[in-house]
């Protein structure tokens, strides 16, 4: 049952965050959603601005700190809480104090774990054996803010960042769902966060961390493939051609003659790869179609 007697504004950019808006549409009463702007070269609107449309949801685009507090210069939300997922924008503390129960941000570690831009990639590629959603209200600095609550999951062997941010969405629609009433309604008191002195921090991702580097161990590469499946790709060139590894697994030996020996001397089997064509094949299927005499 929708939330009629309190009203959130939502803050969010990426694909998660039109998941997560989805969801809270149905809690609770969406009095206005804050997105980035779409470059104007884009053929298509982004997912939240397009489920916001759907809704007939009030929207503002700022796509950045600046813009945000341009925004707030005329917008004065009657709403006690602000919720942000994936946004992807500094919110200053002058906007956070403009909600009497702050902003609560939804963010995908088990914090002070991997605060930062890209928590799920880091949890896969260190090689934990899980993770989880915090529920945190924010500061200006980064991720540090008070715990709600967290949850955790176990990351699976195969986990790759795509399979592990599908069973993470769920999760933090779950723990919005239970958690915010209860923090809206005072019945629950935000907790600092264990151990801050043992923070760890993620990176924002570039287009270089997918080139494959053949002198680090064979298990980290393989952690790689499958942290950056969907981007930014692990990528390597063979038969002069630049191909993209989406599975793999780690060996004694060689099983073909395009699988990599890597820095420890043991191999990356290639099992899938995504060609210059585009097409997606096994490696035998590779190798028949692209190897040369």
């Amino acid at each position: 049952m929708k939330n009629t007697s309190k009203t959130l504004v939502f803050f969010g950019s990426g694909p998660v965050a039109a998941d997560s808006l989805d969801f809270l549409s149905k809690e609770f009463t969406i009095e206005a959603v804050i997105t980035k702007a779409v470059p104007s070269h884009h053929k298509l609107p982004a997912p939240v601005e397009t489920l916001a449309s759907k809704l007939g949801l009030k929207t503002f685009f700022a796509s950045n700190t600046a813009e945000l507090y341009s925004l707030f210069e005329s917008f004065n939300p009657t709403s006690s809480l602000g919720i942000v997922v994936d946004y992807g924008v500094i919110i200053p503390s002058s906007i956070i104090d403009s909600f009497s129960l702050k902003i609560v941000n939804s963010h995908f570690s088990l914090l002070p774990e991997w605060r930062g831009a890209d928590p799920i990639t880091f949890s896969i590629l260190s090689g934990q054996k899980k993770t989880g959603v915090s529920l945190m209200v924010i500061e200006p600095e980064l991720d540090t803010g008070k715990l709600i609550t967290r949850k955790s999951i176990k990351i699976e062997n195969n986990e790759n960042t795509a399979t592990l941010t599908s069973k993470l969405i769920p999760l933090s629609n779950e723990l919005m769902g239970e958690y915010i009433p209860l923090y809206m309604n005072g019945q629950i008191k935000p907790k600092n966060q264990p151990h801050p002195n043992r923070a760890t921090y993620s990176k924002k991702i570039s287009k270089s961390d997918g080139k494959i580097n053949l002198s680090k161990p064979a298990k980290d590469i393989e952690r790689e493939i499958r942290a950056y499946i969907g981007w930014p790709a692990s990528y390597v060139d063979i038969f002069n051609k630049t191909i993209k590894i989406t599975k793999a697994h780690v060996s004694a030996k060689a099983n073909t003659n395009i699988d990599l020996k890597c820095g420890d001397g043991e191999f990356i089997v290639i099992d899938e790869l995504i060609a210059p064509s585009g097409k997606k094949m096994s490696a035998e299927a590779f190798i028949n179609g692209y190897a040369v005499s």
